[in-house]
């Protein structure tokens, strides 16, 4: 039962995800709001949501502050995991659209086996060589439609669409220690907090004429709802890993990509070409690879290492 209440999640928590994506585009396109406005409402709305609901459970939110070592390493993950992915992901949809920049978040991956790599100095394994190459292979034929000399997507789009990748790996791998000692959700609320907040210092949001927008009963509702969409998948998401490996939670979330494709096709009538729809479904399979392939590694050293200690 409980497995089947962790699948459910996962693909709850997928599906609304990839929508949150054609929601932020018809924002960015119907009300003419910013990246930078739209980040920081945001980040600073739902870290709060995500804060209240933690405090209606009887958590100390304040708790990670008591222990200075700490602070540091939540404020650099604030700016340059949770802020960078969430601000290059609006900004590359801004650029291009959602389906596009959905895609581009899955070579966080190949990110982190170069970072691996270098790091230990070594080549990666062939099966991860080969994980990289399909994803590349089909990146190439989503962003060229097959034409080498074309590129489909403005040089603009391409950078953010690389930057989300890259902070998705920075993102995942970063916290790890933070998150295990003091949750995830609490490091995500106030990360999300932080991080909006830094930006709308740099970027001061208070003294933007957007807000006028608002005047617009939509934009009030579109907003929530991207916070609030965005939010609950994110739990959804986390949560789903009580119950199911980490492997099926992987596999399981290309469903986001191909969520926000079916939105797109019926929302705003946009139809990948054929081959640039066979390279999106290309780098989902060599993704999906990369997982099950490192899974199945991973469960073969255990078994030898076990078989060892027996003798």
């Amino acid at each position: 039962m409980g497995r089947i209440k962790g699948i459910a999640m996962i693909i709850s928590g997928a599906m609304l995800w990839g929508a949150t994506g054609p929601l932020m585009e018809w924002s960015l396109a119907t009300f003419g709001f910013s990246a930078s406005f739209l980040s920081t409402v945001r980040l600073v709305l739902a870290g709060l949501l995500l804060l209240g609901f933690l405090k209606l459970k009887n958590i100390p939110i304040t708790s990670i502050f008591r222990d200075k070592v700490w602070i540091r390493p939540l404020l650099i993950f604030s700016v340059f995991g949770m802020l960078a992915v969430q601000y290059s992901f609006v900004a590359a949809i801004e650029a291009s659209d959602a389906v596009v920049a959905t895609l581009l978040q899955f070579l966080a991956p190949i990110y982190i086996i170069l970072f691996v790599s270098l790091r230990q100095k070594k080549l990666p394994p062939f099966y991860q060589i080969t994980g990289m190459a399909g994803t590349l292979i089909g990146l190439f034929l989503l962003l060229t439609n097959g034409q080498p000399d074309k590129l489909i997507i403005s040089g603009e789009a391409l950078f953010w669409g690389l930057l989300v990748g890259l902070t998705f790996a920075f993102y995942t791998l970063y916290p790890a220690r933070l998150m295990q000692e003091w949750g995830v959700l609490l490091v995500v609320g106030w990360s999300m907090l932080f991080g909006g907040a830094f930006l709308g210092i740099v970027d001061p949001i208070f003294l933007s004429n957007e807000w006028e927008k608002f005047l617009d009963v939509r934009a009030v509702l579109a907003m929530a709802a991207i916070i609030v969409i965005g939010t609950v998948a994110f739990v959804l998401f986390l949560s789903s890993m009580r119950f199911i490996s980490p492997i099926e939670t992987s596999i399981l979330s290309s469903l986001e990509p191909l969520t926000a494709m079916v939105i797109s096709v019926f929302w705003f009538h946009q139809m990948l070409a054929p081959v640039q729809l066979a390279g999106a479904l290309t780098m989902l399979v060599f993704v999906t690879w990369l997982s099950l392939a490192g899974n199945l590694k991973s469960k073969k050293k255990k078994a030898e290492y076990s078989a060892r200690s027996t003798l």
